[in-house]
């Protein structure tokens, strides 16, 4: 199914995100013995769109939306959109732009939580969770 081209989304957790698209969501600094990317190299790879959900800084406060990836890559130029706790950006051939972000928060606070520079969507808007289905 993945290396079929079957697959046309694929949400995946992340570690970093480059303005290019370019992923990192695996970390040997973690404790692992060796690298683990396990199957994300293939769906990052080969979907045929790549969303992130991610938090949008560390536990330290620092970005994880970046210029540059500083952990090694799971797979270039993949990632579409990214879902922090905090917005909704898209990666676009011109970088970051910001979809949705936290009611209350200013584009100032959010470009300094950000490692690379962030564009606005004209009609970029609070931060909304999709409704719950009722289950039965």
């Amino acid at each position: 199914m993945i290396r079929g081209g079957h697959i046309d989304v694929t949400v995946l957790g992340c570690f970093e995100v480059a303005e290019n698209g370019d992923m990192a969501n695996w970390d040997m600094r973690v404790g692992h013995k060796g690298p683990l990317v396990g199957g994300a190299m293939d769906l990052a790879a080969c979907a045929r769109q790549v969303w992130v959900i991610m938090e949008h800084n560390t536990r330290k406060g620092e970005p994880r939306l970046l210029k540059h990836c500083v952990l090694p890559l799971t797979a270039v130029r993949c990632v579409s959109r990214i879902y922090t706790d905090i917005a909704v950006v898209d990666v676009t051939p011109q970088g970051f732009l910001v979809r949705e972000v936290l009611a209350g928060m200013s584009h100032e606070e959010l470009q300094a939580r950000t490692g690379a520079h962030l564009r606005f969507a004209p009609h970029c808007r609070a931060l909304t969770a999709p409704p719950i289905a009722p289950t039965d």
